[in-house]
């Protein structure tokens, strides 16, 4: 009898992974035309339309109700890239077109599940960090922050990041 038992369970776990792994619980439910498009791959442009496919990097990529942000620095969508070399300048750029894209993307800053910050010296730390902070008064992401030796267009700080969308209507509008 608990063998029985044991083998019923095992194949009606199986079966329910089948199905979970098949789509089926959405078929069933009868949210399989919004569960396809959920899991359709969005690129799209820094202004949130339609990737064009010309660059080799798509700044905002959304899947399955996830955002994905490309690297910012504070050269990004600045072509003259006049600013000053301080890093709180530099930590505001870039924490506004990680603000951008999110909200693009239908995010929120609240939203942001982890950000990964390379500094181009760890010395820029509490600088970074000073104005990090008044972008999350409810409390920041999962973070991770690397020093490395140099990032593009002399940029002080680059950041990218992972957001949950919120508000689906505003994703690729």
């Amino acid at each position: 009898m608990i063998s029985t038992l044991s083998s019923r369970r095992s194949f009606t776990a199986r079966l329910a992974s089948l199905f979970a792994g098949a789509g089926v619980a959405g078929a069933i439910s009868g949210s399989n035309a919004s569960a396809q498009t959920s899991s359709a791959v969005q690129k799209l442009d820094y202004d949130g339309k339609p990737a064009t496919g010309g660059g080799f990097i798509t700044p905002l990529i959304i899947h399955n109700g996830v955002i994905y942000i490309a690297g910012q620095g504070a050269h990004s969508h600045d072509p003259k890239g006049e600013f000053a070399m301080d890093i709180d300048i530099h930590t505001k750029k870039v924490m506004e077109n990680v603000k951008t894209l999110v909200e693009a993307g239908g995010g929120t800053m609240d939203s942001i599940l982890q950000l990964t910050v390379y500094l181009a010296n760890i010395d820029f730390y509490d600088g970074m960090n000073k104005v990090f902070k008044t972008y999350f008064p409810n409390g920041g992401p999962a973070r991770t922050t690397v020093a490395v030796a140099a990032l593009p267009g002399n940029s002080l700080v680059e950041i990218n990041c992972t957001a949950a969308v919120v508000n689906p209507a505003k994703k690729g509008a």
